[in-house]
């Protein structure tokens, strides 16, 4: 099988490590050699947040500058703070949805514009899907199902060896209950936004 490197960022409360969670069950579930990795920083107050998903028998669960081989971004500013873990080989899936720092509300900085540096992005890497997937997880049900919407992304890519059936099943077995039906239609609407299908 081969190996693979995916690294997961976001901020605290967005489910940048549930998502990652979810995949590393759905691997166990098909016998995939898998290895997780948190890095919480200060997640409670809306600081960065990281996980990584090594895949294949990897023994390291650190990923070091230009070794991803996925990178699923939460969150515009902080898809660009670990875009230096990318390659030329690399695809990055990125939510187009700002989470607005305290600094900015206060008046004290600004939000930068994302979009002409995503255009250099782009073209520096061999995959760069983006959609603004709040928006999306909201129309499916829930702007709380960005994280697993974004797992669908990941998953329409066909990059990942693990079946839609078994994500599908961990989600269902993972989630409150009372979410289930909203975080299936957003990991379907994330699937079929990448895949076409």
């Amino acid at each position: 099988m081969k190996r693979m490197r995916l690294l997961f960022v976001g901020v605290g409360g967005q489910g940048t490590l549930l998502a990652s969670r979810l995949l590393g069950e759905a691997c166990i579930k098909e016998g995939i050699p898998v290895l997780l990795s948190e890095v919480h920083g200060m997640a409670q107050r809306g600081g960065v947040v990281e996980s990584t998903v090594m895949l294949g028998g990897l023994k390291s669960p650190l990923i070091s500058p230009g070794e991803a081989d996925v990178l699923i971004g939460f969150e515009p500013l902080e898809t660009l703070r670990a875009i230096s873990y990318c390659n030329q080989n690399s695809v990055v899936i990125t939510s187009l949805s700002p989470i607005v720092p305290n600094v900015v509300k206060l008046g004290a900085a600004q939000y930068p514009d994302v979009s002409s540096v995503f255009e250099r992005i782009r073209s520096g890497v061999s995959g760069f899907y983006a959609c603004d997937a709040e928006e999306l997880a909201t129309k499916a049900g829930s702007p709380k199902s960005v994280n697993v919407l974004l797992l669908g992304m990941l998953m329409g890519t066909g990059l990942v060896p693990v079946s839609l059936e078994s994500m599908e099943e961990t989600i269902k077995t993972q989630v409150k209950p009372k979410t289930v039906e909203a975080n299936l239609k957003a990991f379907r609407t994330g699937v079929e936004l990448v895949s076409g299908k």
